[in-house]
């Protein structure tokens, strides 16, 4: 192990553009339950309570789910050491972009700038009618279904639901970000969510070498990964930025 962390520090040092592509994995750490595998968030409950389709027609009976799993779940989450020393790299302008699946702003709250959120984000609400944007923070969900204060729509987390697609901008910018990469470290993903899971098979097909922390083999592993650290990222994070000193 200890050679592969030398190894991968060396690569992050001497490269012109890393990227970090995250799973709901390093947000384990932080108390954040996983979506897929035994235990998960769909082991316990039906996907389809989260399609739009549902949403649109039962909001009641969504929203008290979508309160009790992303909102009073990831408003106690804070970010571990792996969150701490990607935003760490990114100020040492090692870390030039962050995609992340994951919709708990876990990233954010440690300080990283550039991130892209690949299925959008808890931190916003939004008006299914009129569209006003608000701060998840500022908006009382004592009253379920929340409604717009300016025109009584319903109000909707800005993460996407299934049967939606992924917004555009910030899948043509991860994509490009794979695209420009010579490293792609490769945190808590599986790789089985698509299209987000071709983020780093992009990146390898353009000639970057993949990093995969992880604590079991992947679907990157054995298919892209260069370096495959198996373990948890918020302790093999910290002794990768230990060798890069």
């Amino acid at each position: 192990m200890n050679d592969k962390i030398t190894q991968a520090a060396q690569l992050i040092k001497n490269s012109k553009h890393t990227i970090v592509f995250t799973g709901a994995g390093i947000s384990v750490e932080s108390g954040v339950p996983p979506f897929r595998g035994k235990g998960g968030l769909w082991d316990k409950h039906d996907p389809m309570l989260f399609d739009i389709g549902y949403f649109k027609a039962h909001p009641d009976k969504s929203w008290a789910l979508i309160k009790e799993i992303f909102f009073d779940t990831f408003g106690n989450a804070y970010p571990n050491d792996a969150h701490k020393c990607i935003a760490e790299l990114e100020k040492k302008n090692y870390v030039k972009a962050v995609v992340t699946q994951n919709i708990d702003g876990l990233h954010q709250k440690a300080g990283s700038r550039k991130v892209y959120e690949f299925h959008g984000t808890c931190r916003t609400i939004s008006c299914l009618m009129c569209k006003f944007p608000y701060d998840a923070d500022k908006v009382s969900l004592e009253k379920l279904p929340p409604r717009c204060p300016q025109c009584l729509g319903i109000l909707r987390p800005d993460f996407v639901f299934f049967g939606e697609p992924i917004p555009r901008d910030v899948n043509v910018e991860s994509f490009y970000e794979a695209q420009i990469s010579d490293v792609c470290i490769v945190i808590g993903s599986t790789g089985e969510v698509m299209p987000a899971c071709q983020v780093p098979i992009q990146a390898k097909s353009k000639g970057a070498k993949i990093i995969e922390i992880n604590i079991a083999p992947s679907n990157f592993t054995h298919t892209v990964t260069d370096i495959f650290l198996q373990g948890k990222a918020g302790e093999i994070m910290p002794l990768i930025m230990n060798e890069m000193k």
